[in-house]
């Protein structure tokens, strides 16, 4: 018996344990859980938004009212928008069940890539793009567009506010930006 066999009995008992789960399986479900918990919280923040924070004539799609922003830090504003597009309003004019599609069909390859996956951080980062995603779908399916509503910008800047966003937007950047991390670092650990 060679001492890899050996490794793999006493890794046994402790799969056992742990309800005879493997890495893999624990990996692939640690994604998932990133991706429920995003959903879970963008949409108790979005909840608390339009049914909690904001006054009844900012929460009536398309928001066109002024003074719809809280102000909350000088260079951060509740501001609650209604987005039919992607990023920066783009792909409005196909409408909110195509968006919704192309979203729910991206999600799906990435939880098949998610399966394959053998690393935590990409996991994580996977479970947030698709949280994220599912996140925005919801909103689609309910109000025609996305609920947007984190207002930053530069205080006294002539630069204009950046596009409102929320927090499935948020774990999506996130998400790709560790997808890419990810990346480099596993890229770097093979040229070596």
């Amino acid at each position: 018996m060679s001492k890899t066999d050996n490794r793999e009995d006493e890794a046994r008992p402790a799969e056992a344990a742990a309800g005879g789960a493997s890495p893999a399986a624990w990996i692939f479900w640690s994604g998932l859980a990133v991706a429920a918990a995003v959903v879970l919280f963008d949409q108790l923040s979005k909840w608390a938004i339009t049914d909690l924070i904001m006054d009844a004539r900012c929460v009536t799609p398309p928001m066109t009212q002024p003074g719809c922003a809280i102000p909350v830090l000088p260079f951060f504003n509740l501001a609650l928008v209604y987005n039919p597009g992607v990023t920066f309003g783009l792909g409005g004019e196909l409408g909110p069940l195509v968006l919704s599609g192309l979203a729910v069909a991206i999600s799906v390859g990435l939880v098949v890539w998610l399966r394959k996956v053998d690393g935590l951080l990409l996991a994580i980062a996977i479970g947030g793009v698709i949280g994220g995603a599912i996140g925005n779908v919801i909103d689609r399916l309910r109000f025609g567009a996305v609920v947007d509503f984190l207002d930053v910008f530069i205080p006294g800047s002539t630069l204009p506010h950046w596009p409102t966003f929320n927090l499935a937007d948020s774990a999506i950047v996130v998400g790709v930006g560790l997808i890419v991390i990810d990346g480099l670092i596993a890229g770097r650990g093979k040229t070596k």
